[in-house]
């Protein structure tokens, strides 16, 4: 399952999405450091069907897991070679301007 919430700012539409098994990790590589707040990625499950409708709607997204960034990566959203690993786990970020 993926984790998704969306998070409203005026006209910006932020989809924060992790795999759900994800939630309360910290990735750590380096000198970069990633938590998975529950806070932050988790308002609801879904699968990757529900992760594309909220994408298209998405101005802004931080996913983290396997699942959910090869959805945005098939979407288009997302550039393979832009996508950064910590820890073993992928992590994207997307932004429409």
């Amino acid at each position: 399952m993926i984790s998704l919430k969306i998070h409203r700012r005026g006209p910006e539409h932020l989809v924060a999405a992790c795999d759900s098994e994800l939630l309360g990790r910290t990735l750590a590589e380096g000198k970069v450091r990633l938590t998975v707040h529950r806070s932050f990625y988790h308002a609801e499950e879904g699968d990757s069907e529900a992760l594309r409708s909220r994408l298209q709607m998405a101005t802004i997204a931080n996913l983290v897991g396997e699942r959910t960034v090869a959805v945005a990566v098939e979407m288009g959203l997302v550039e393979e070679d832009c996508v950064m690993i910590i820890d073993g786990v992928p992590h994207a970020q997307m932004a429409r301007l």
